[in-house]
């Protein structure tokens, strides 16, 4: 049987709704929440929508690094890629995988490259200057730590973060990571943010301290987006002069 068959058949088949378990930190400890198929595609095109708010578009190319674990979020990332029809090549996110996010950038020149660790930037410093390398991506979307690193060799970087198990997606306005607010609600206490799960989401999750530094900003953002920014403490730090 071909491979084509193979699929052909696969989709007759039916599918559970359930796509993940997602586990992520809370401030006491790891807790486990379900996401659907359903849900997944509309984080998908909440994320397709943010993308295209930073000009992604047909016949781009991009990178994105992400782990396995982070299926949740990565899964909607490449949903959102495909949708706008943006190749794009994977390397992993942890630092010991760095040559391989040398080699996509120096290959697919990418418009985007998306989800920077700070892992992979220490491991690229040995080898290349990181301003030089990414100075002329026009989109770079990166974690929390790699922001000031990046930004502090002239990088324009923009924040990508988990937060819970909401994706937080910083707008070309540079002024906090937006949360869907049609699925998440998020707040800050004593300078420590909670998340909650939206009515339509179909886990339960009440009000969660997340043991992660931050502040939320409420408003309409010079974007046009009403859903709610996110300011992570660990991306909100002085630039760095490192390379």
């Amino acid at each position: 049987m071909a491979r084509a068959d193979t699929l052909a058949r696969a989709r007759t088949l039916t599918r559970p709704e359930l796509a993940y378990l997602v586990r992520f930190p809370t401030a006491e400890g790891i807790r486990d929440m379900e996401l659907t198929w359903t849900e997944l595609a509309r984080d998908t095109d909440w994320v397709t929508a943010r993308l295209r708010d930073h000009g992604l578009t047909a016949g781009q190319r991009a990178l994105l690094t992400t782990s396995g674990f982070e299926g949740f979020w990565g899964h909607a990332v490449i949903g959102a890629l495909r949708a706008l029809k943006v190749p794009y090549g994977i390397a992993e996110a942890m630092g010991w995988d760095h040559r391989r996010t040398a080699v996509f950038h120096r290959e697919l020149d990418p418009h985007a490259v998306i989800g920077l660790s700070a892992e992979t930037l220490e491991g690229l410093a040995g080898a290349a200057d990181v301003g030089e390398m990414f100075r002329t991506t026009p989109v770079v979307l990166a974690r929390p730590a790699a922001v000031p690193v990046l930004r502090g060799v002239g990088v324009s970087a923009a924040v990508i973060a988990a937060v819970g198990p909401a994706l937080a997606l910083e707008c070309p306005e540079r002024g906090g990571a937006h949360v869907n607010a049609a699925e998440w609600r998020v707040g800050a206490r004593d300078g420590q943010l909670s998340v909650a799960a939206g009515e339509e989401r179909t886990s339960a999750l009440p009000e969660t301290p997340l043991g992660l530094a931050g502040r939320v900003l409420t408003g309409r953002c010079a974007c046009g987006s009403e859903d709610p920014r996110v300011v992570l403490a660990e991306a909100d730090q002085p630039t760095s002069s490192r390379s």
